[in-house]
């Protein structure tokens, strides 16, 4: 559609939009053409300015937080516990029911030797272990505390590790020698007397079948610190510091054990230290992107070369992704750790849209002054840039509507780097152009702009040196001159051998089967993701963190999580029907295959812990003796209180009155959940226990661990995932229906976006991704990735003006298939440092970008051209049918190429030069002499005169004329005559043919 046509009012209505879109860039092209280098200089100074903002930025980096839905069910379990149950830390600590981690050491122990810990110099270094942690010191307030100040107590004692006294009194020698068996799951201290449960200590124990204790080969101990107030936390997160600095300043000193440790401050520290892992590896980033963007902006004409373009994408780019984190920060929004990755990937989309750019410039006419290409160059590019844009950034911004923190916030940042990049390659970039486009019109030399270049038709004088390094531009005697207008053989390639390839029978077939195959173990995949962000993944590879997490899977997952169940709402609990309820609960607790064991039994049921149970057994066995009371409910609470509970029992914290004292408004209880050694477990676990707990009648029964908060991720993540994906490519169907109004195109991409999501979920699961919150934020963006090749593709099929289905394929490779692996290369380049970094959070970007890119790119270069010719237009019935009204167009195979059709010369045509193979301008064919035209032929409409398709290219297409000059003059020069096409003539007729043919030659008019 060119500049002062009539509104369009046939087709899609939305047809409107290309049109305005398409004139507000040629208006703001031609005055970036008149003024590049004030385009140049404001857009680099506002980025400055904006990125001041990245001085404000606030760091978060709670897990909780960030990885936890917002609204998740375990944030109201536990806002509920903490109104009936809230922790003590002071004075009534019991690590079974604490609500919140509070601030705590965790110590894994093994022997170095791989073999039991119960040998006396073992334990002895165990407990110098347990001595040097009790001596830590930290500094607050000009006073020294160490864990006996700061630990949590109960009733005025130190949470201790009991199991310790073990050592003592000799008792560990007569252990070691057989004297004493340690009995299994619980033992009576014969010295002390004190009980000590073995699962909460002991790790992979091997038991006999007599249930003594033949090996423990782990160990944990806890430290657990006071925080009911601020500053009692700020001071355990210190001590938590100095207690690893300690234990790392020891590495080495322990000659018969080995610790692995774990704060609570662990994972903050870590995802932290996530940040800066990729620090160093974005400006190798950046040399790689300028290295790929120069190489690929290279041509051998030393004058239409465009190295310097190369570097303006890349900085351009940069000072995009400045400009929106500094403007987010000043907005005030939280900036977090994966933030870091945003950057990567706008390079990657940076660098496409200079791809894009710059081919549209090359297609338009070296001969016009730079304002005039820089308005067909921009109303060439409005439409393919406009739509990769708006669907990146919707793409990332749906990512708002999650209810995890971490993802709402990077959508945010990256939403807003891909406006700004879009907007600073509009302005910054597009002077770039415009100030090189001087240089070119000039015929400078690309790399050194002081010197001019001399035209390659007029350097066979020349040495081999000068020629190759110095030679380039045009003519001005002669600007036709095929030395000075090259074809780009990689498009050729693509037209003629990639494309004539697929249009093989056999090798359709081998594309659908390989498809087919592909869907097949694709979904097969999606059956082995496992869900949720495990705590072992926030940290890097290399994190002290990793040894702990490895052995608590190894050693640990036999007695996991205590689990409060807490039952809410004023009750009359001397009725034995509400006792039999609440026992009817416990019961059905203990039978799930979380609590009693995958077969069934009762292993967890063994640690349960209520005091309803344990109050009415020893009202059983004390009939006889005092013949309690407890049928009226005064009686039931009087010999609760007075006869049963005192504050020594932990019990006593298990239940609470309501203001008056006359009911119990809330008990609790404690399960033991058993062998749960996954996230899909976890996730399945929480499900189990809160629909057995919401299926009570007549109960208000909540159950609780503090991990459940995590949990909420797991339960979330897929069906979250689904309603985004959902709504993102809805989003991208509605946009690309509005940019290319063609609705078997919207089809085609909805099919593209299906398929590649399958096979990115797929194969993700396959490289050991799980579908969590980070491979969540990568699903949702690459809608926007995938919806680039397959929209495209499709609509360049669909609008090519050609006869047969195998020529639409290879009239769509020739524009696309060298766009699409750039675009394919640039963004995999732009996330490839992310590789190297030991974080899973990073390397999770790198391998779900990687598949998207790689898949989506097989599905524009192979599948879609495929599917297309099969069941797209023509597929079924010529499309050359003389009663359906169409321009008809030069097959590609034979057509003049600019050296042939030179202004200058009116009528004549170069002997010298012939025929070539042909080639596109700008996807239109140029066009045969008048004495070929169909009799019957109509005048063109609008639809004939294309524009780009979308992605250009950054290849040689040396083009002398834009889509936008061609069409005023095939008006003027064509009247109502159209073009002709008659594949069964021409395409028989050799080069030689036509040149000696000289009644077509002296028939022959030219524009």
């Amino acid at each position: 559609m060119g500049i002062g046509e009539d509104i369009p009012r046939s087709g899609c209505g939305l047809e409107i939009i290309d049109y305005w879109l398409t004139r507000g860039f040629h208006w703001l092209g031609e005055r970036i053409g008149r003024n590049p280098s004030y385009f140049l200089v404001v857009p680099f100074f506002i980025a400055l300015l904006l990125g001041t903002g990245v001085q404000r930025f606030v760091y978060v980096d709670d897990p909780e937080y960030l990885f936890s839905p917002v609204d998740g069910q375990g944030k109201f379990e536990r806002e509920l516990i903490e109104t009936d149950f809230p922790m003590n830390y002071s004075a009534r600590f019991n690590p079974s029911r604490f609500v919140r981690p509070g601030r705590f050491a965790r110590l894994f122990i093994v022997a170095l030797d791989g073999g039991t810990l119960l040998r006396t110099d073992v334990w002895d270094e165990i407990m110098e272990l347990d001595r040097v942690i009790h001596d830590v010191q930290v500094i607050w307030d000009e006073d020294a505390y160490n864990y006996e100040s700061l630990c949590a107590k109960w009733d005025e004692a130190c949470f201790e590790n009991d199991v310790l006294e073990l050592g003592q009194n000799g008792l560990m020698d007569k252990i070691q020698n057989g004297n004493i068996s340690l009995t299994f799951p619980v033992m009576l201290n014969p010295e002390t007397f004190k009980t000590y449960a073995f699962p909460f200590y002991f790790g992979g124990t091997k038991v006999s079948n007599v249930s003594t204790v033949l090996e423990v080969p782990a160990l944990q101990l806890n430290y657990f610190l006071a925080v009911n107030t601020p500053k009692q936390d700020k001071r355990g997160e210190v001590w938590e510091t100095e207690v690893l600095k300690k234990l790392d300043s020891l590495e080495g000193h322990w000659k018969k054990i080995s610790v692995a440790k774990f704060t609570v401050r662990t994972l903050a520290t870590e995802l932290e230290r996530n940040t800066y892992s990729v620090f160093p590896y974005f400006s190798v980033t950046v040399g790689l992107m300028i290295i790929f963007t120069v190489a690929t902006c290279m041509m051998r004409d030393w004058v239409k070369s465009k190295p310097w373009l190369g570097v303006a994408g890349v900085v351009s780019a940069v000072l995009g992704s400045l400009a929106a984190f500094g403007l987010v920060c000043y907005c005030g929004v939280e900036f977090i750790g994966i933030n870091m990755a945003a950057p990567f990937l706008m390079l990657g989309i940076g660098i496409d849209d200079t791809f894009v750019m710059l081919a549209s410039w090359r297609r338009t006419s070296p001969h016009d002054p730079v304002p005039k290409r820089m308005a067909e160059c921009y109303a060439e590019a409005a439409v393919s840039i406009t739509i990769t844009s708006i669907t990146d950034m919707l793409s990332f911004w749906v990512g708002v509507l999650t209810p995890f923190p971490c993802v709402q916030i990077f959508s945010v940042y990256s939403g807003a780097a891909v406006v700004a990049t879009y907007i600073w390659h509009i302005f910054f970039f597009g002077g770039a152009i415009a100030l090189s486009g001087y240089h070119e019109a000039d015929n400078r030399h690309s790399l050194i702009w002081c010197k001019q270049a001399t035209p390659r038709s007029k350097a066979g004088s020349k040495s081999f040196w000068y020629r190759f390094f110095c030679a380039g531009g045009i003519d001005e005697s002669d600007p036709y001159h095929p030395l000075d207008n090259p074809d780009h053989g990689l498009m050729v390639f693509f037209r003629d051998w990639w494309g004539g390839f697929l249009n093989l029978g056999i090798v359709k077939a081998l594309v659908l089967i390989l498809f087919l195959g592909y869907l097949a173990v694709a979904c097969w995949g999606t059956t082995k993701i496992q869900e949720g962000l495990e705590r072992r993944r926030m940290v890097l590879y290399d994190s002290y963190a990793v040894a702990f997490f490895d052995r608590e899977d190894t050693y640990f997952r036999e007695y996991p999580y205590r689990i409060q169940v807490v039952v809410s709402g004023e009750l009359d609990y001397s009725d034995v029907k509400v006792q039999q309820k609440v026992d009817k609960l416990i019961g059905e607790l203990e039978r799930s295959r979380f609590v009693g064991g995958k077969e069934g039994g009762n292993l967890g049921s063994l640690y349960t812990e209520s005091w309803l149970r344990a109050f009415l057994g020893y009202v059983d066995r004390s009939v006889g003796l005092f013949d309690y009371n407890i049928t009226t409910e005064k009686d039931f609470l009087d010999t609760l209180f007075t006869a049963y509970l005192d504050p020594s029992s932990p019990f006593y914290d298990d239940v609470k009155l309501n203001a008056e004292g006359t009911r119990i408004r809330a008990s609790r209880y404690i399960i033991q959940t058993v062998n749960i050694s996954n996230s899909n477990e976890e996730r399945d676990m929480a499900l189990e226990l809160r629909s057995i707990a919401a299926a009570q009648e007549g109960l208000n029964v909540t159950v609780y661990h503090p991990f459940f908060i995590f949990f909420d991720q797991f339960l979330l993540i897929r069906q979250t995932s689904i309603q985004c994906v959902l709504i993102a490519a809805a989003i991208m169907m509605v946009v690309s229906l509005i940019f290319i109004p063609n609705l078997l195109c919207s089809l085609w991409v909805a099919f593209s976006i299906v398929s590649i999501e399958v096979g990115v979920v797929g194969f993700m699961s396959l490289w050991g991704v799980n579908l969590d919150a980070i491979s969540m934020i990568n699903l949702i963006m690459c809608i926007g990735f995938s919806v680039d090749f397959s929209a495209h593709i499709s609509y360049a099929y669909m609008s090519a003006k050609v006869d047969t289905p195998a020529e639409r394929v290879k009239a769509c490779l020739y524009s696309l298939g060298l766009p699409i692996v750039q675009g394919a290369l640039s963004t995999i380049l732009g996330v490839l440092a992310l590789l190297v970094a030991p974080s899973y959070i990073f390397i999770t970007f790198f391998k779900v970008v990687f598949l998207v890119i790689v898949i989506a790119a097989l599905h524009g270069l192979v599948l879609l051209p495929v599917l297309l010719s099969l069941f797209g237009p023509g597929s079924c019935s010529s499309f050359g049918d003389d009663d359906l009204p169409k321009d008809k167009v030069v097959p590609y195979s034979f057509v003049l190429t600019p050296a042939s059709l030179d202004p200058k010369r009116g009528m004549e045509i170069r002997r010298d030069v012939g025929f070539s193979e042909g080639q596109f301008v700008n996807r239109d064919f140029l066009p045969i002499p008048r004495a070929t035209v169909h009799p019957s032929s109509r005048k063109p409409s609008r639809h004939s005169l294309e524009r780009d398709p979308g992605l250009g290219t950054s290849g040689e297409e040396e083009s002398t004329e834009s889509s936008l000059s061609k069409k005023k003059r095939r008006k003027e020069s064509y009247g109502n005559q159209a073009y002709t096409s008659d594949e069964d003539k021409t395409s028989r007729r050799s080069p030689a043919q036509y040149r000696n043919n000289s009644s077509f030659v002296s028939e022959a008019k030219f524009p």
